[in-house]
């Protein structure tokens, strides 16, 4: 198959993953505003997989407006993630220097917000290099757009005017879903082996993002 355009995710990607102490600290000061205990892990879990029904039924429970408690905890985790990128905590990859070698338009689709992915992009010179971005935002509607729902993916592709594409993730719910948006993925396995979570297998997996040029060679099957 020829592929109209590549889409990446972003964290574990492109870019080191957000630190999870760093996560877990924002989400504290978060709790703190609403005079909220210290929350347990699988509550900033909750949030940043975009476990609505979980973050709903907290907020009520506590009495609590559940957007503005979204929209707070988006300023923290946005807040924290500046701090990281602007410090040198967080950095590219090495091997994204392999993009800069593939002839076709390119995007990035992540579950991340689209402020952080820009300033990120800028950060490194390399917005320039993809025609078109998409993140989720951390409200409720946003957060309902996360993987494995095909939304972003296929928003990414009108805005590139694709009608094929091949998805580079590094999770399950990456290769999830880009088959819902019935497109190829590319599992990027920096460490360890792939096993999937729902049943849906990679259309290929790489060990380095410099392997994708040889995968955008390869015919497949339809």
């Amino acid at each position: 198959m020829t592929y109209d355009a590549v889409l990446f995710d972003c964290d574990g990607v492109l870019a080191e993953m957000p630190d999870r102490e760093t996560m877990v600290e924002a989400m504290r000061r978060t709790h703190e505003r609403f005079e909220l205990s210290a929350p347990p892990e699988n509550v900033v879990a909750d949030f940043f997989r975009g476990n609505l029904s979980s973050i709903t039924e907290r907020c009520r429970a506590a009495g609590i407006e559940r957007d503005t408690f979204c929209a707070e905890a988006a300023r923290e985790a946005i807040r924290a993630q500046f701090s990281e990128i602007r410090s040198g905590l967080r950095s590219l990859y090495d091997d994204v220097a392999a993009i800069r070698e593939l002839e076709r338009p390119l995007g990035v689709v992540s579950d991340n917000h689209p402020r952080v992915l820009s300033f990120l992009l800028r950060r490194f010179d390399l917005r320039d290099r993809f025609e078109t971005v998409h993140g989720c935002l951390f409200t409720p509607s946003g957060l309902e757009r996360r993987k494995p729902d095909p939304h972003n993916i296929e928003a990414a592709m009108e805005d590139l005017g694709a009608e094929t594409a091949l998805y580079v993730g590094d999770r399950s719910v990456d290769v999830e879903a880009a088959d819902n948006a019935g497109i190829d993925s590319a599992l990027l396995q920096r460490t360890g082996r792939f096993a999937s979570e729902t049943g849906v297998s990679p259309t290929f997996e790489v060990s380095t993002l410099w392997e994708l040029d040889d995968v955008l060679r390869t015919e497949t099957e339809a």
